[in-house]
């Protein structure tokens, strides 16, 4: 089924009438750009690593200093 646009008096274009098979690639295409998108800014980040077992004697000292 072809879209149909739906127009005002003036002839402006207000909405569309899209086939539900229509509508569904949208959204699928719409949350794939979406991820994209967000694996693009979280690559983007300037971060630093560290090994977990390093991480965890961190965390160990810093509740060690603190109690």
């Amino acid at each position: 089924m072809a879209p149909q646009i739906i127009t005002d008096k003036k002839g402006r274009k207000t909405g569309i009438i899209l086939s539900i098979k229509d509508y569904e690639k949208l959204l699928n295409e719409s949350e794939e750009l979406a991820a994209v998108k967000a694996y693009d800014k979280a690559k983007a980040k300037k971060q630093t690593y560290i090994p977990l077992r390093e991480a965890i004697k961190l965390r160990k000292r810093k509740k060690n200093v603190s109690a």
